[in-house]
Parts: structure tokens; C-alpha cells; sequence
């Protein structure tokens, strides 16, 4: 009886040490993947390519590291929304184009695309705090454009990109008019049992009932759910329920937390749409939802109201 008891308590030290060392020499890979299987870091195409009307632009994140970015304008001089767009975890913001090229399209808005550092053209090496960084930078450039209204900018993140999205929407409630969440964990904390089934027992965000004893060793937890319940502006939840990455009932909890403390939330579900496919499966549905959401949150202010506005003023 000893013995197999010393053999169970071994094994159960053998998976804990396992656990620990995959999660100190793989994190990173696990979390960030810049370069997907059989392709380059660089761009397959550009804009151009899709003929759309963009500028390169180069950004110093408050670290130092060399970002680059596209910034798609719908037209010239277009004073529409701007949505500052944050990608998922794997391949770089070409292999978005086809989704933004649409999104511009529907929703008539600018596009700024940011390249995470180490993904793309962008210098450096990904982590929560170097990418928290680089997602401050890309607004700081917008909010001292002129050629945009500034007061329209919109953050989407689908992901990882909603996990960057809302940490930086909850920093800057004075740049970041409203948030949209599309397929967003809660954590990679929680996600961890996902990846890796066997480390749910030990690794887990502030919903698992688990001993947490790895926790420590995790060093980007992208805890979304910590900080959704934060946010004041509205947020649009946007939720594929065949999504075979991150469970769908992610979505779920994230919302409850933002509603708890939000009026201003709207949670809506594609029965068909996988983890990066609900744009596409949703169809019309979906680019519908989202420009309700921009025309409630972030109106076009017309030139006639504004002179209208500024007679009132006079006249009093």
C-alpha cells in the first residue's frame, strides 16, 4: 500500500514539475505566435493589394521599441470612426485584411492596424508588458491626428486582441469612445487547462476553484476578466458559439462582469461562428450589430448641427 502511494505522490511531482518547466521555457510560444507553420514574419500582401487606401506608418513605444502599423482610411478625408484594431495571438495584421477591407466597407470607418512588437515589421519581442505598451503608443498617435475625429475612436479586439483592447479602453477612458470584444477569454490563466488540460488542476484565474499553486510562473496572464468589470464606456460583445479555441462561456462571464457594473453593454451570439470565422458566418447579422453599436455610441456629428449649436450659443 506504501509503495503505491509513493509512486502516485511521485507522479503527481513528476506532472508539477513538468507543468512548471513547460510553463517557464514555452509561455511565450504558447501565448505568441508571430509566425504561423510553413510561413515568414513578413506581410504576404498590403493594402494595396486590395486596393485600399493606406499609409505606413512607423511608432516608438515609451520603451523604445520600433512599431509599425497600417492605417486604412476609407476615403481621403473621411472624418468617420476610427477603429483601432488588435489581432489575435497567431500570424500578423495581413492575414486580417480580408476582415478589415470588409469592416471598412460596412461600417464606413478608418482602420488602424497595429503591429504587436515582434510580430510583423515590428521590433522586439512579445509580452503583456511590452504589448500593453505598444497598444498605448498606437493611441497616443491617433488621439494627436488631425485628420480624424478623434472623439470617434473605437477599440476591437478579437482574442488576445480583446484582452489588449480592454486593458488599454479601461486606462484611457478619455481617448477610447467604446469597446468591441469578439471571442475574448477571460484569462490565460484559465485558458491554461485549456491548452494544456492537466494544468487546470494547478493554474487558474480568479473563477477557478482550483490550488493555483503555478500561478506565480505565468508571466503574461492577460486577466480580462479583472478588467472588463472596470470599464466605463459601452462594449459590444461579439460571440461565435462553435468557437473551437476559446470555450464560448468565456464570453459569457466577461460580459456578466461588465454588465454587473456597465449599463452600457450588449452581448451578441453567432450560432455558427468559429473562433475566427464569426465576421464571416454572422454575415450581415453581425456587420449590422456592429454599426448599431457605432451609430448609438460614436454618431457622425453633422456640420449643420454644429453651426446650429454655435448659433444657440451666441443667441444666449
Amino acid at each position: 500500500m506504501v509503495s503505491y502511494v509513493g509512486v502516485l505522490l511521485y507522479g503527481v511531482g513528476g506532472i508539477v514539475v513538468a507543468g512548471m518547466a513547460l510553463l517557464v521555457a514555452f509561455q511565450e510560444k504558447l501565448v505568441y505566435v508571430p509566425v504561423l507553420p510553413g510561413l515568414t514574419k513578413s506581410y504576404p500582401v498590403t493594402p494595396a493589394r486590395l486596393r485600399l487606401l493606406y499609409e505606413d506608418v512607423w511608432l516608438r513605444s515609451s520603451d523604445g521599441v520600433r512599431l509599425h502599423a497600417w492605417f486604412i482610411k476609407v476615403l481621403p478625408e473621411s472624418r468617420g470612426p476610427t477603429v483601432l484594431f488588435f489581432q489575435e495571438n497567431a500570424g500578423n495584421i495581413a492575414h486580417r485584411l480580408e476582415m478589415v477591407r470588409i469592416m471598412i466597407q460596412r461600417l464606413q470607418c478608418n482602420v488602424f492596424m497595429l503591429s504587436y512588437r515582434g510580430y510583423g515589421a515590428s521590433d522586439g519581442y512579445p509580452s503583456q508588458h511590452g504589448i500593453t505598451k505598444d497598444a498605448q503608443a498606437a493611441l497616443d498617435h491617433l488621439s494627436q491626428r488631425t485628420d480624424i475625429d478623434t472623439s470617434r475612436i473605437v477599440v476591437f479586439g478579437r482574442s488576445l486582441g480583446g484582452a489588449v483592447g480592454a486593458l488599454l479602453t479601461k486606462n484611457n477612458p478619455d481617448k477610447v469612445a467604446a469597446l468591441i470584444l469578439e471571442n475574448t477569454f477571460t484569462s490565460i490563466l484559465d485558458m491554461a487547462g485549456v491548452i494544456l488540460p492537466f494544468l487546470k488542476w494547478f493554474i487558474g484565474g480568479t473563477s477557478s476553484k482550483g490550488p493555483k499553486l503555478l500561478n506565480f510562473l505565468v508571466r503574461s496572464p492577460w486577466s480580462t476578466i479583472d478588467v472588463v468589470g472596470q470599464i466605463k464606456q459601452p462594449i459590444l460583445f461579439l460571440s461565435g458559439l462553435q468557437d473551437e479555441m476559446v470555450p464560448p462561456f468565456h464570453m459569457q462571464m466577461l460580459y456578466g462582469k461588465a454588465a454587473a457594473h456597465n449599463r452600457e453593454c450588449v452581448f451578441v451570439d453567432f450560432p455558427n461562428g468559429m473562433h475566427m470565422d464569426t465576421w464571416l458566418a454572422g454575415g450581415d447579422h453581425y456587420w449590422r450589430t456592429t454599426q448599431q453599436f457605432l451609430e448609438k455610441h460614436v454618431p457622425e456629428i453633422k456640420e449643420h448641427d454644429s453651426s446650429h449649436d454655435d448659433k444657440d450659443i451666441e443667441g444666449r
